[in-house]
């Protein structure tokens, strides 16, 4: 069973699941896993398109690697001055309100022993197929589950296996 490593968030008008049970599509509008990609776009380039997906109702999950990426490209983009000091404030900010408003799901020995079995489009690279193997351990039928990215790969692989795409 995937482990979730985040706290949900507390509004009083959810009630608590245990942090070892993964988000069910019979919450709110469905599941909707976010990956790096489109997360990035939203707190970055404020890609409308992207701020809807990630802000669109529906319980969200994402990888602990999601959270790590995002971090590490606003230091990169404050690094290259693609930033200024507020703007990676608020890009900080609005990183740490998804993480606690998303279940996060820890990259455990179960989505790596998946990241080594083959996709159905190849070549994936190694950070896009972990995406894919957390959305795959998740146990949701295909058909009640986004996938929200950005990026080709992992766009044409989660199609691939049934999911559908934002």
């Amino acid at each position: 069973m995937t482990r979730i490593v985040a706290k949900r968030s507390t509004r009083a008008s959810r009630p608590r699941r245990p942090a070892d049970t993964p988000a069910r599509a019979t919450d709110n509008a469905g599941v909707r896993y976010i990956e790096s990609s489109a997360l990035v776009a939203a707190l970055l380039e404020r890609d409308a398109a992207a701020l809807k997906s990630v802000r669109t109702r529906g319980r969200q999950v994402t990888s602990a690697l999601t959270i790590a990426e995002a971090a590490r490209a606003i230091l990169r983009a404050r690094a290259g001055a693609r930033l200024t000091a507020d703007e990676e404030r608020a890009a900080v900010r609005a990183l740490r309100r998804f993480e606690r408003r998303s279940h996060v799901v820890a990259v455990t020995d179960a989505v790596l022993a998946r990241v080594r079995r083959p996709f159905p489009v190849e070549p994936i690279r190694t950070l896009d197929a972990v995406h894919l193997a957390t959305a795959e351990l998740l146990d949701e039928p295909p058909q009640l589950m986004t996938v929200v990215t950005r990026d080709a790969r992992v766009r044409d692989n989660a199609r691939a296996l049934g999911y559908a795409v934002e």
